[in-house]
């Protein structure tokens, strides 16, 4: 069955689901495999269980139901698919990739251009070869503008997703030490993210640059762009920080008038996600009032720079991700936060650094020796064995151990901040605070 086919009988049944346990009534299942897993195997279950097709690359040919539909590759089917569809929407596409804040610029720009547009826009993180695709198909004639997140891993793979979604428009929030062990060098994640830039300049789209970062102004060279950043009024959207303790407040102008915007966003790293938005949306004809109201309603989530005043402790949660970039960002920015409680860390190894792990994580802990914080709790293996006997600092193998430790000496009346990749489950603690 070729896609235009296929595609027929998506517009009859526009549902995908790659889970045979959520099948609703009159949906495709696409029967994905991977590593640990081969949605083949699960190709009848999902149409007893409701779905109208399923899309199988395994299947015995003595079986005849002519709901099933073989195809040589379910996943490229998915992203053929996904692309066809996109081409038949013809709305704009905004991609958004960088190496930290992509997700929360993603849903500020969404938030924001939903005042006056109807928009679809990347749900959680579904950002990698599955996601885009899924992020596609669930658009319909009704959406007006597509905001698609694109995260990324190895070389290459921005410009698969590129392809996929066509984007018309695109932003890189920053570049930063992050996924080594799949880039294998700071230069190959630069060009990696820069390959959004590469095709929508092949294409002749626009792209929106923070004009503060030096290593995307000179990517963007020569592109149809818009700039964006702090404190420089002859830029497309500028502001400045206004208060960040914790949450972000930020001023901006448009045209004559001055807008102060309270955002429930932790930490002044977040302004430069926050200005992005204001520059999409601005550029999209978004009324200013609307956009600094959308802003200040956005409700972070996820564990992405969230406050949260427990009855024991202030806590700081950015527990989703780490790197070396945003792990000392975010570490900077905590420090300088005035307050009479005493301060403490709780820092989760940082995953997917590859051979620069240890020298990554050795410069983390010769950063926390020079803190003035009250307490240093860290948790990995990476940390644990890299821990001198005389420093000042209590480690963990893993969250269980923390949360033991925490039931037999609870911390009471600290301001507390938590960082860690997601792998570590930091957020498991969060109810022993």
């Amino acid at each position: 069955m070729d896609i235009k086919e296929l595609y027929s009988i998506f517009c009859k049944y526009p549902t995908i689901t790659t889970d045979s346990r959520i099948c609703s009534r009159g949906s495709i299942f696409f029967a994905l495999k991977g590593d640990r897993f081969n949605g083949n195997l699960f190709a009848e279950k999902s149409l007893e269980a409701g779905c109208s097709y399923a899309v199988v690359d395994e299947w015995d040919d003595d079986n005849k139901d002519d709901r099933v539909i073989k195809v040589d590759n379910v996943l490229r089917t998915l992203q053929q698919l996904a692309n066809y569809h996109r081409k038949k929407l013809k709305i704009p596409i905004i991609a958004v990739t960088g190496t930290n804040g992509k997700t929360t610029t993603k849903e500020l720009i969404a938030i924001s251009l939903s005042r006056k547009f109807k928009v679809a826009f990347t749900q959680g993180n579904f950002n990698n070869h599955i996601g885009v695709p899924l992020t596609l198909l669930s658009m319909d004639k009704s959406h007006e503008i597509g905001v698609v997140e694109m995260g990324a891993s190895h070389p290459g793979d921005i410009k698969e997703l590129c392809e996929i979604a066509e984007p018309d428009y695109g932003i890189i929030t920053n570049v930063g030490r992050a996924h080594l062990e799949g880039f294998g060098t700071f230069e190959n994640v630069i060009s990696t993210k820069g390959e959004l830039f590469d095709f929508i300049r092949e294409h002749e789209g626009k792209v929106f640059v923070n004009r503060d970062n030096k290593i995307l102004f000179d990517l963007s060279d020569g592109m149809d762009r818009i700039l964006y950043g702090k404190n420089d009024p002859t830029l497309f959207a500028s502001g400045s920080i206004a208060d960040a303790t914790p949450f972000l407040e930020f001023d901006w102008s448009f045209f004559d008038s001055s807008y102060r915007v309270k955002t429930r966003l932790v930490g002044e790293y977040n302004f430069d996600n926050a200005i992005a938005a204001v520059a999409i949306s601005k550029f999209f004809g978004i009324n200013a009032e609307r956009i600094s109201s959308a802003l200040e309603e956005y409700q972070p989530t996820n564990y992405r720079s969230q406050f949260m005043r427990t009855d024991k402790n202030d806590l700081i949660i950015d527990t989703y991700n780490a790197n070396p970039t945003s792990m000392k960002t975010s570490l900077d920015f905590f420090t300088s936060i005035t307050t009479t409680l005493p301060k403490m860390v709780i820092l989760g190894e940082m995953k997917e650094l590859g051979a620069v792990s240890k020298e990554e994580h050795i410069k983390m802990i010769d950063y926390l020796r020079k803190q003035p914080y009250d307490l240093i709790y860290l948790v990995g293996s990476v940390f644990k064995d890299l821990v001198n006997s005389e420093d000042d600092f209590r480690c963990f193998e893993n969250v269980e151990e923390l949360i033991d430790d925490l039931k037999r000496e609870p911390v009471n009346k600290h301001y507390i901040f938590l960082k860690g990749s997601h792998s570590i489950q930091l957020e498991k603690a969060i109810g022993h605070l």
